[in-house]
């Protein structure tokens, strides 16, 4: 390895299963400053199912984030060991992303005050992606 500067990203990259696309629209209308910035998706001859994602970049407020329709079924899915932390210093804005994200989806640890934060949230969307929504 060298401590030399190198050109790199690290970008979050999310897998679905049929969704990505239902997942971006809802993602870019909960955070500001969001837009979904480029869709590939497949073809009649394609890899995977006509219509759905091979690749689509977004971005949350500034965050880019990847995501694919996976054509091959895995034996596994997103876990909530890995989750998208959102920290906000306005409470109202975290109670609304956590109604927005938690519908249809599982709450792990229920809106509330915590040690650690007034107002902090972790949830699972229907999408089956874990958020930690916190105010800071």
């Amino acid at each position: 390895m060298t401590n030399e500067p190198v050109d790199l990203s690290v970008t979050p990259f999310l897998m679905f299963s049929g969704d990505a696309a239902k997942a971006m629209k809802l993602y870019t209308e909960v955070f500001p400053n969001s837009k979904i910035e480029n869709v590939e998706e497949y073809g009649a001859d394609g890899d995977g199912p006509e219509g759905t994602v091979r690749v689509a970049t977004m971005s949350l407020n500034g965050q880019k984030v990847m995501c694919i329709d996976s054509p091959v079924k895995h034996e596994f899915g997103f876990t909530p060991a890995i989750s998208l932390y959102v920290a906000s210093s306005d409470a109202e804005t975290i109670e609304q992303y956590f109604t927005s994200l938690s519908d249809g989806g599982d709450v792990m640890m229920p809106l509330g005050e915590y040690p650690f934060s007034k107002k902090f949230a972790w949830i699972t969307d229907r999408f089956g992606v874990s958020w930690q929504l916190a105010t800071v």
